[in-house]
């Protein structure tokens, strides 16, 4: 009998052996523990296991707690009534609600950009930023495609299709330096990097906009994180500070972090209508996938018109003296911005047993590491928001010192 032929990978953009044979015994050991596959209801701002156990949730992305204010879910109520549809199960290019075009303006006036909807910010991406590889989103020019090596996941899981339409490169975190020699090298060049980080930061938008002035850098960027919980308006970190609001500047957002509801939006400034209905007919997901149901629409017709309102502002004050008195208890290397996480060392060794600690005492911050973080940057993630009291705050910190202090 003759041999099968063995393949073996090239990992050249993607290694399932090392992410998930490293990732995947911390990820074990955390639902051993209590810290993953948890299973809790929510009542009063406690989230409470089958066998009683309540704790506060410091591992939460909507950081202004707009996913259970009234107005939001009264909206998901009401457009469900008025169309009297769940999900209009077909293709956004063939059929679409009026409701949905009603949005996507309502997001374009609020954001100042031409909005497309879709039903996460990894769908979006997915199919994105291959047209922008190959040239069909942007000049024309194929450019050569730099991802930062913190890049979120759901931007990183692109570069194989990347790679099959142009060149594809990693970069170190934020090396502008990096950037600029390619830029010299190369006829275009786009980087993709998240404008607001998952573990606490901002990109160099600034220093960015002077490359894409002087060579014509497009940049692509997630700013999720940022969007409602940073701005005037909450127009987020990258749009409240890149003075290159053109054409050489992409952007995805989730709706359903700090904006508190569902689904995603690319904001585009200086495209043509042409070149929106080829995105839109060729971006992945924003085709073949499911469009936004009715509820989540609904939801966020509600959220924009809060963020038109004088409740904005204050919802984001109450979140940053938030921010602010945790970092004068526990001093982080986020310390004293306005980013809405903090990330507090732990060794790989201990962080699993530390994070179990703390949700004992009534608290849930999620333990990460490889390859959430780099190996041995292993650490308890808190996540803050507007709704958290002075005193959950004061007695999460007080036992995370407990848990840090050399035994």
């Amino acid at each position: 009998m003759t041999s099968r032929k063995k393949i073996m990978p090239t990992n050249q953009y993607r290694n399932n052996d090392k992410a998930i044979g490293i990732g995947n015994p911390f990820w074990d050991m955390s639902e051993q523990n209590g810290l993953a596959g948890i299973v809790a209801g929510l009542e009063n701002d406690l989230l409470s296991t089958p066998s009683g156990h309540q704790f506060v949730n410091f591992s939460c992305c909507s950081y202004l707690n707009l996913d259970s204010h009234p107005r939001v879910i009264e909206g998901a109520i009401d457009a469900v009534r008025r169309y009297g549809v769940l999900d209009h199960c077909i293709a956004r290019s063939r059929v679409q609600l009026p409701v949905l075009k009603e949005l996507e303006e309502s997001l374009g006036e609020l954001f100042q950009a031409d909005v497309l909807s879709g039903v996460s910010a990894s769908s979006i991406s997915g199919g994105l930023l291959p047209l922008i590889a190959s040239g069909h989103l942007g000049n024309g020019v194929r450019p050569l495609m730099i991802f930062d090596k913190h890049a979120h996941v759901s931007l990183a899981a692109a570069k194989p299709a990347c790679a099959d339409e142009t060149e594809v490169v990693t970069c170190n975190y934020h090396d502008l330096e990096f950037i600029k020699d390619c830029c010299k090298k190369y006829q275009r060049v786009c980087y993709v990097v998240d404008g607001s980080d998952s573990l606490g930061g901002y990109a160099p938008v600034k220093e960015l906009a002077e490359l894409q002035d002087k060579y014509g850098l497009m940049v692509f960027y997630d700013d999720s994180h940022s969007i409602s919980a940073y701005g005037e308006r909450g127009i987020g970190y990258v749009r409240s500070h890149s003075p290159a609001l053109n054409e050489n500047t992409v952007m995805v957002v989730t709706l359903n972090k700090a904006f508190g509801t569902s689904g995603a939006a690319i904001l585009l400034n200086g495209y043509s209508q042409p070149m929106l209905r080829l995105v839109e007919r060729f971006g992945g997901g924003l085709n073949y996938s499911q469009n936004l149901n009715t509820a989540a629409i609904g939801a966020s017709l509600a959220s924009a018109e809060i963020h038109r309102t004088a409740e904005l502002p204050m919802l984001q004050k109450k979140l940053y003296d938030n921010i602010a008195l945790f970092d004068s208890l526990i001093p982080t290397e986020q310390s004293g911005n306005t980013y809405p996480i903090r990330l507090v060392p732990m060794s790989d060794e201990t962080v699993i047993s530390e994070g179990r600690q703390v949700i004992e005492a009534g608290f849930y911050v999620s333990p990460v590491f490889f390859p959430i973080v780099a190996k041995g940057t292993a650490g308890l993630r808190v996540m803050m928001r507007a709704g958290q009291t002075e005193d959950q705050i004061r007695r999460l910190c007080k036992i995370l010192a407990e848990v840090r202090a050399p035994q």
